[in-house]
Order: C-alpha cells, then sequence, then structure tokens
C-alpha cells in the first residue's frame, strides 16, 4: 500500500513540475512568436520526467526486489543453534522468523530454547529490515526527485533542444520494451531447456518422443507398482493434433466464407451488426465453452450416436451399431467441435480485415474485364489476401494446440494412440496442468516431464511457424 501512494505522490510531484516548467517556457518568449526552440509542453515534459522517472523506478525497484534483500542480509548472520538445522529445516526457520516480522504465524514447527530465541531475533531484524528497505527506498526517491527537479529546471531556455531530449528518453523507453520482450522469450526458453534436460537424464528422449505408453506414475518405493512410469509422449500429441484438427475442420471454412461475406457481400449495415456479433464468441471465457460442451453438445452427440447404433444393430453394421450404442459424452469429436465455435472470430475477424486491406483498384480492374463478383473473389481477392490468411490460420491453430479447460471437460484424462474422433482423448497442455497441480517436488521425472511437453510443444509451434512463413513468402512474391 505505501508502494502505491509513494507512486501517487511521485505522479502528482511529476504532473507539479510539468506545470512549472512549462510556464517558465511560455515566460521566457512570452509575445515573442516561434523564439523557443522546443513547444513549452516539451520543456515541461523534460522536467517532468528528471523530477518522477528516476525516483519512481527506486520505488518500484524497493517493491520487486527488496524482500530478497531483506531474506539475504536476515542470512548474513545466521545463529549457531540455527547452523545446527538441516538446509530445508533452516529455510523454514528465515521463513517464519519473516512471517513473525510481517503480522504472520510461524508454522507448525516446534521451536525450543535456543531456537526460539533466536527465531524471536531474527523476526526483530526482519523488521528492522524491512522498514529500512522500506523508508530508505523512499527517501532516495525523495531526494532523486528533488535533485532531477534542481537540474533539469535551470536548464530550460528559449535554445534548449527540449524536444530532443524527451524523445531520447521515449527511444530509451521503447528500447527497454524491447529488450524485456527479448530477455522474457530466452528466459522462458533458456528455463524450458534447462528443466527439460534434467528430465531427459531421467528418461531417454527417444522413449519420451516415440514411446506410445504414458502413465507418469512413480512409486513411493522400489517394491510398487510402475516404479520408473511411462512417459511416451506419442499418445498426447496425436490427441492434440486430432483435437486441433477437427477444430479447425470446423473453424476455417465458417470463418473463412464468414469473412468472404462480410468483406465483399454485406451491406455496410448487416456488416456493423454482424462482425461485432461474431467477435464476442471471442469474448467468452473458455470455461464457458467448456461447460456448453459438457452438458449441452456432449449429451445432443451422444444422443445423436447412441440412436444411430441401435438403428444399426441386427444388420450388417452390427458391430459398428453396438459401438455407436455405447458412446459417451467425453470424446475428441465434441472437444473439436466446440473449439471450433471458439476460433471462429480469429479467422473471420482477422481475414475480413485482410481482405477489406486489398486495394479496391484490383476489385474494380477485374470487375472491369467482364469478372463476375465471385471469380473476382477467388481470382483476385483470396490470392492477394492469401499470406494474412495463412497468418489468421495459424493464429487459431496455436491456440486450437494450447486449449486445456475444453478438452479437460469435454474429451477426457485418458491418454490414448487413436484417430478416432468418438474416443476419449488428452493433450499435452492438459498433462501439463495435470502434472502441475499441487504440492509438487522438482526432483522426480512425474514432474520434470511437464517441462519436457512444453519444450516439445514450443518445437513443433515453431516448425509450424516456419512452414508457414515459408508459404506466406511463396504467394506473396506473385504480388510485391
Amino acid at each position: 500500500m505505501l508502494t502505491w501512494i509513494a507512486l501517487l505522490a511521485l505522479f502528482l510531484f511529476s504532473g507539479a513540475t510539468y506545470a512549472f516548467g512549462r510556464r517558465k517556457a511560455q515566460a521566457l518568449v512570452r509575445g515573442q512568436k516561434g523564439a523557443l526552440h522546443s513547444l513549452p509542453g516539451y520543456h515541461g515534459s523534460y522536467v517532468a520526467l528528471w523530477a518522477g522517472l528516476p525516483a519512481a523506478l527506486v520505488v518500484l525497484a524497493a517493491a520487486m526486489f527488496g524482500g530478497r534483500m531483506e531474506a539475504a542480509l536476515l542470512r548474513a548472520d545466521i545463529p549457531p543453534a540455527v547452523a545446527a538445522l538441516q538446509g530445508q529445516m533452516q529455510d523454514v526457520f528465515f521463513d517464519d522468523a519473516r512471517a513473525l516480522a510481517h503480522g504472520g504465524q510461524a508454522s507448525e514447527t516446534a521451536y525450543d530454547g535456543d531456537l526460539r530465541v533466536a527465531l524471536e531475533a531474527k523476526a526483530q531484524q526482519a523488521k528492522r529490515l524491512e522498514q529500512l528497505i522500506r523508508y530508505g527506498a523512499l527517501a532516495a526517491g525523495a531526494v532523486l526527485g528533488l535533485a532531477g527537479l534542481a537540474l533539469a529546471y535551470p536548464r530550460i531556455s528559449p535554445s534548449f533542444r527540449a524536444r530532443n531530449r524527451v524523445e531520447g528518453w521515449i527511444a530509451v523507453l521503447f528500447i527497454a520494451c524491447a529488450v524485456t520482450a527479448i530477455l522474457t522469450t530466452v528466459g522462458i526458453v533458456a528455463s524450458l531447456v534447462w528443466e527439460s534436460w534434467r528430465f531427459f537424464q531421467s528418461v531417454s528422449p527417444i522413449d519420451f518422443l516415440l514411446g506410445t505408453d504414458w502413465d507418469p506414475q512413480i512409486a513411493m518405493r522400489s517394491d510398487q507398482y510402475a516404479t520408473k512410469g511411462a512417459f511416451g509422449a506419442v499418445p498426447l500429441f496425436v490427441g492434440t493434433f486430432l483435437i486441433m484438427l477437427i477444430a479447425m475442420i470446423v473453424a476455417a471454412p465458417i470463418g473463412l466464407f464468414s469473412a468472404i461475406y462480410l468483406s465483399e457481400y454485406a451491406r455496410p449495415l448487416t456488416r456493423g451488426v454482424v462482425k461485432p456479433l461474431l467477435e464476442i464468441l471471442a469474448g467468452v471465457p473458455t470455461v464457458v465453452y467448456g461447460f456448453f460442451a459438457a452438458l449441452t453438445v456432449g449429451p445432443i452427440f451422444r444422443e445423436g450416436f447412441n440412436s444411430l447404433g441401435r438403428l444399426m444393430i441386427g444388420g450388417p453394421l452390427d458391430g459398428l451399431g453396438v459401438y455407436l450404442s455405447q458412446v459417451q459424452n467425453q470424446m475428441a469429436l465434441v472437444a473439436g467441435a466446440v473449439m471450433g465455435i471458439m476460433l471462429i472470430p480469429f479467422v473471420s475477424s482477422l481475414s475480413d480485415d485482410i481482405m477489406n486491406a486489398v486495394p479496391q483498384s484490383l476489385r474494380d480492374g477485374s470487375l472491369a474485364m467482364g469478372a463476375t463478383r465471385s471469380e473476382t473473389v477467388k481470382k483476385v481477392v483470396l490470392p492477394a489476401a492469401l499470406p494474412g490468411i495463412m497468418a489468421a490460420m495459424l493464429l487459431a491453430v496455436s491456440r486450437a494446440i494450447g486449449e486445456t479447460m475444453i478438452v479437460t471437460m469435454a474429451a477426457g484424462l485418458q491418454a490414448k494412440t487413436t484417430l478416432n474422433p468418438l474416443d476419449t482423448v488428452t493433450t499435452v497442455t492438459v498433462q501439463i496442468v495435470t502434472l502441475l497441480t499441487g504440492d509438487q517436488e522438482f526432483d522426480s521425472p512425474k514432474t520434470l516431464s511437464a517441462f519436457g511437453l512444453g519444450l516439445t510443444l514450443f518445437v513443433v509451434t515453431f516448425i509450424l511457424n516456419v512452414i508457414a512463413l515459408r508459404i506466406v513468402q511463396k504467394y506473396r512474391e506473385q504480388y510485391d
């Protein structure tokens, strides 16, 4: 709470310095047009940036890293009674000390004698460190704010290039955002690679990539069943791509044809009503789609297949009829169909925007040559918009591969190597969530297998991206 109050105070202080800087710039050239190198607003912005930004960075750094600094300083001097504890118990001790210092409660661990005295002493030390870091950051922020004001305010003059300085600050901000995005990506990939490397030290990559049995249950004792578990990921990827294929069979034609209608045939009033209604589907939470699949679509599909199976029993397709009469609610077809409905606005809206970006002169030229509207769409608009349509399809595929809730509620959790859309299957993302749910120790192959699945899925989607980009480049060359 104190951090937000400090940031609000800095924001108000920066606003006041902006007004002071702008007023000073206006007063220097009152009645003289064109005497200032930069507009008065740039002068005010320059003063506000120096007065607020360094101080805000200090306050935010203290808020983000103050807890780690406190923990590190608290461990700098370990009492003899605590040093005798094992590593994990030492961690519990220091966590309890910080909890007591921050107004919480210690764990259920019993502390007697010297440990109790050491705990109370460390709790007092943690409280002092917290106050020192917090109020020290506020004091440093106040000093930096005043120093920035004292540095920037006197520089305001008619010849001062305030615009260049402010744009330099903005350029640094953009560079920092770009570097943050890159470092975030590198960090994600590095963490996946490192944890996957630990997993592949216990499980052979060949067994993982080519194995057909998925049962990541690790026994607690060597005489129990499934001591080593089964980590064949083939059933998971087969289920993932089966559901993705069903979803794209639903979403791709409906979404693309909807985009063609909205872009080429619909009147402005119709387009203004239909397009927002389609885009509403993108705002529906996936858990709602999951409920829709489990409570509505699943029973409808089951009743339809069961009725068809009962009609086929006793005929030449008796075996198929018996199978269809036993179909249950959870199946890949239900999950894929509902997921396809969810993906329609991704394909439709993006494809519509891409086709509207095709120059009208291309359409006019085609119509002037005697082509019909449908021929113009097929021969001119779609080829010109193909790169963007491919990007929309790729986004929908990525969304389908990463979906979890619909699959969990509509397709089940059973790993099967099957292409039968009426079977229960599971996907990679569902298993990752299952493996990382609850209290887990990141030292067993069962938990680390989630990172192996994540890395493999990352590589697969990267390959799909490369293939899609090559297709886009190939067809884009015809219209450069």
